[in-house]
């Protein structure tokens, strides 16, 4: 497969002939210069940069005053594994031994990770060869948050002059409680100023029995009504509609009969992705029979076809949102809050998350009224700007991907707080358990 490749999708099934098609690449962090910069980029998605940001012309004389910063961790191995997971990758596997992971306790030696998968293992099969675990960071990854890192200061430090330097003062890092979220934490810092690797953060998260940015905490009559809305002809045609590509992937990868592979198109869309990001091929079995790359293709739009689903187009699916991101949407609305009342201390507050985390934030700040939301890419983003002007009100603009958000370009902050807390059900925990 060329390093550098652009997919266009044709129609899958009947639900994709009424519109619902993708197209973007799946092999490359860099997007080929031919294309416009905010092609979508699985990979690396587009993000704030000097060279594209584009300032509100609402208020020639406003001055950007507060921040919260939301994206997803950047390249990563599969997250999901095939059965016979060793058989379908190249002989040299995965490999992570190419920059340090360091792990350790202040005050203690200072240790570092290193994976080894031994041959002599009687569940080697389960996994690739190499150095690495699943869904960990890679090198790869690491390069594309440093420089994504060094884009975020080109707007906000060297543009726009709001950050002048880079400390835990001004910053707050929050990130879920997986490695890959931290790691990707530090890359942006050193990015954003490389003497950072002489200072100390702190990467602030929740227990993770009840951190939202995955989310993770229980509540269960919201996977109720996701299973409600994924019993229904307008989720089940699809299914159906592809059996034939099913069975072809079953055959291919050892997957027959595993219902969380079947039941939608998600561990697949993961474990190719993974693989074309790193310029790996598609996985071949060990009698020669490889996922063809036409299959792959459809995989990649029925995954944006799923997530739209899921979480935007579904009926009920702001309820399924609201519940299983309405504690992350409070946090938000507090911190907006603290900025109007003059308690907040930090400038900028950065959350590293998932793909989970940016399509709930997407779809409960209705980005996709106006068009479908796609599964987001490596590095997505969701930029919250605070501008003051020269009258002194406060006016947030939302970017997302880069780019302002049309509905959401010069919003009253009261307005965007109650944006915010109109996606948080009142008694949540009741309305999530029961209790």
């Amino acid at each position: 497969m060329p390093l550098l490749q652009l997919m266009f999708f044709a129609a899958v099934g009947p639900l994709f002939a009424a519109g619902i098609s993708s197209s973007g690449i799946y092999n490359s962090s860099k997007t080929p210069s031919n294309l416009p910069w905010d092609t979508y980029n699985y990979c690396n998605a587009p993000h704030v940069n000097a060279k594209h940001y584009i300032l509100p012309t609402n208020d020639s004389k406003a001055q950007l005053v507060y921040m919260n910063v939301v994206m997803r961790h950047h390249k990563r191995t599969p997250d999901n594994l095939y059965p016979s997971e060793n058989s379908l990758n190249p002989v040299e596997g995965w490999d992570c031994s190419d920059f340090i992971n360091k792990i350790y306790v202040g005050g203690t030696a200072q240790i570092h990770r290193e994976t080894f998968i031994p041959t002599w293992h009687p569940y080697v099969s389960t996994i690739w060869n190499g150095t690495c675990d699943a869904g960990q960071l890679t090198r790869q990854g690491l390069d594309d948050a440093v420089q994504n890192g060094k884009d975020f200061r080109s707007v906000y430090h060297q543009k726009l002059g709001f950050l002048t330097s880079v400390n835990e003062k001004d910053i707050l890092l929050r990130t879920s409680t997986e490695l890959r979220t931290h790691h990707v934490a530090s890359g942006l810092l050193y990015g954003m100023d490389p003497a950072t690797t002489k200072k100390k953060f702190p990467v602030h998260c929740l227990p993770a029995s009840i951190d939202s940015i995955p989310p993770s905490y229980p509540c269960p009559n919201a996977e109720t009504i996701r299973a409600a809305y994924q019993s229904v002809p307008a989720w089940m045609d699809h299914i159906q509609a592809n059996q034939d590509l099913q069975h072809r992937l079953e055959a291919t990868l050892g997957t027959t009969g595993l219902q969380d592979w079947s039941s939608w198109y998600d561990h697949y869309f993961d474990t190719f992705t993974s693989r074309t990001c790193h310029g790996h091929s598609l996985p071949c079995n060990s009698s020669g029979t490889c996922v063809s790359q036409d299959d792959a293709d459809k995989v990649f739009a029925l995954g944006d076809f799923e997530y739209n689903y899921i979480w935007n187009a579904a009926d009920k699916a702001t309820d399924y949102v609201k519940l299983t991101f309405g504690v992350f949407f409070s946090e938000l609305a507090q911190n907006f809050k603290a900025f109007l009342s003059g308690s907040e201390s930090y400038k900028l507050r950065f959350y590293v998350g998932h793909d989970g985390t940016m399509i709930r934030l997407a779809a409960g700040l209705g980005i996709g009224k106006t068009s479908t939301l796609r599964w987001p890419g490596l590095g997505s983003e969701i930029v919250m700007e605070v501008w003051r002007t020269h009258d002194n009100r406060d006016f947030v603009r939302v970017m997302h991907e880069g780019k302002p958000i049309e509905l959401l370009q010069w919003v009253p902050l009261n307005d965007f707080i109650g944006l915010l807390e109109g996606q948080v059900p009142k008694d949540l925990l009741q309305m999530c358990t029961g209790i």
